[in-house]
């Protein structure tokens, strides 16, 4: 059976909304927790058999918490701080439909990953390409540095031309929602 989810842009700003609400949120102060959290959901959804769609989207944030503890990854200021209100929304028991609800509870948190994944795609491309580096390369702390810093330029730089086409439409696209 294929289920087919069509988000409006309505819809769509109502997720990043709520995206945005849970990031001003008290919660979204602690990173510690907001990580530890996040995890906590993630292990708990995948516990729970879920549906492929959303099993394989709860999965990313393994990625997205991995991004934030990795040391030689270093993500700092704005570009942490973006990571980390994608998670304090996961780490929050209040989202649109509660995980306890059988079957359905992940759902919402499903459509909100894909959402931000799309939204924070330069980030998980750039950190992807670090970890082949170095996993491949086995580089001295300065080659992997200077691949850090590079991937982390790069990173900014789509990211901003992303921002500067949408302007320049002068419309959203519903393939790249500007969640910040």
């Amino acid at each position: 059976m294929r289920i087919v989810l069509d988000l409006s842009d309505k819809d769509l700003r109502y997720f990043r909304d709520a995206l945005k609400s849970v990031g001003r949120g008290e919660l979204a102060q602690d990173e510690g927790t907001v990580i530890q959290e996040a995890g906590k959901l993630k292990d708990e959804a995948l516990a729970s058999e879920p549906p492929e769609y959303v099993r394989l989207r709860i999965e990313k944030l393994g990625l997205l918490i991995a991004m934030l503890e990795d040391e030689d990854w270093s993500l700092k200021g704005e570009d942490r701080k973006r990571v980390l209100s994608v998670l304090a929304y996961f780490a929050d028991p209040d989202d649109i439909i509660p995980d306890r609800v059988p079957g359905l509870g992940y759902l919402d948190d499903a459509i909100m990953l894909q959402i931000v994944l799309n939204g924070l795609r330069h980030e998980i491309e750039a950190y992807e390409s670090f970890c082949q580096f170095r996993r491949e390369k086995s580089p001295s702390a300065e080659s992997l540095l200077r691949r850090r810093d590079n991937l982390h330029a790069r990173m900014r730089r789509r990211r901003r031309a992303d921002r500067e086409g949408l302007r320049s439409r002068g419309a959203r696209s519903s393939r790249i929602i500007g969640l910040w």
